[in-house]
């Protein structure tokens, strides 16, 4: 079984949490979709989060995709808690950018976005809310490669913008348009397919299934961006989302043989009050009692275990 450690990032009031609910649902974790407005979502667990209606500590959930074991971090939005959303980033193997296509690209997106580029974490873009009033998609996606310095690729077609039938048609390579657009795109980051790019006839075009291999490649190197439009309240586009991520983002094995080593990204507080720290594994098998070095000399035993 392969695993993704995926966060989820946005400006306030994006639909980040939203999106989290929905991934649930599609992938059968939860059978009711929780909504922020009356503090009914899996990953907004404090009074104050619920009563606001804002994620203030990330939170982590787990949903299968095929053999992928995906662990989704939902972090706060509010500029006010971006020492929480720094934490996660350490630990990612990927990640989703949600911006609203309604409000488009605010100061905390660029923020954001200049932070994973730093890091070089595969980044996903969802254009959400795409069924309220005053959307819009080819405005919004010119401000992405504009105001966020960063090459994109549009992975289909938003219909129906600002109504409740708003929704999204993947490309599947046989639109001119898209695959000589994609092409361009690729090619500008590498030199071998810039050559077979140039040495084209007329009328004819590189492979769909090669476009879509380097596709993978530049997006697990943070280079390219793909751009999905859609909405996680009536679920339009999802899908084609989850697919990307499940083609795009790079999965890993776990090596369980090897050494214990991980990195602690957040620690928080169970119902009894007992401290519990969130892990990334990066190699080893770590069982309940078994005695964990910490730090340069720090020592300690795990109480229970949870996955």
């Amino acid at each position: 079984m392969r695993t993704l450690n995926l966060g989820i990032l946005a400006h306030v009031d994006a639909g980040k949490t939203s999106l989290t609910e929905r991934l649930l649902h599609a992938a059968g974790v939860i059978d009711r979709i929780g909504r922020v407005d009356d503090g009914s979502t899996q990953t907004d667990s404090l009074a104050l989060e619920r009563q606001r209606g804002i994620t203030i500590k990330s939170a982590v959930v787990s949903f299968p995709i095929d053999d992928i074991t995906v662990n989704l971090i939902d972090t706060p939005g509010h500029p006010d808690f971006i020492a929480e959303v720094e934490r996660s980033l350490n630990v990612l193997d990927g990640a989703v950018l949600v911006i609203s296509a309604v409000e488009g690209v605010q100061a905390q997106t660029r923020v954001l976005m200049r932070t994973l580029q730093r890091l070089r974490i595969p980044t996903l873009i969802f254009v959400n809310k795409i069924d309220r009033r005053g959307a819009h998609d080819g405005c919004v996606l010119r401000a992405v490669a504009e105001r966020l310095s960063t090459a994109v690729v549009p992975m289909g077609a938003a219909y129906g913008l600002g109504t409740r039938g708003a929704g999204f048609t993947p490309y599947d390579g046989t639109e001119t348009a898209f695959a000589d657009g994609l092409a361009e795109t690729l090619a500008d980051h590498d030199n071998a397919l810039m050559a077979a790019y140039l040495e084209l006839d007329d009328g004819t075009a590189l492979p769909y299934d090669r476009l879509r291999r380097e596709l993978a490649a530049q997006t697990r190197r943070a280079v390219v961006h793909p751009v999905y439009f859609g909405s996680a309240i009536t679920g339009a586009g999802v899908d084609a989302l989850i697919t990307g991520i499940k083609e795009l983002l790079p999965a890993s094995e776990r090596d369980t043989e090897g050494a214990v080593s991980g990195t602690v990204f957040k620690i928080d507080r169970g119902p009894a009050g007992e401290k519990v720290a969130y892990v990334r594994m990066l190699s080893g098998t770590v069982r309940t009692r078994d005695r964990l070095p910490f730090g340069r000399d720090g020592a300690g035993k795990g109480t229970a275990i949870s996955v």
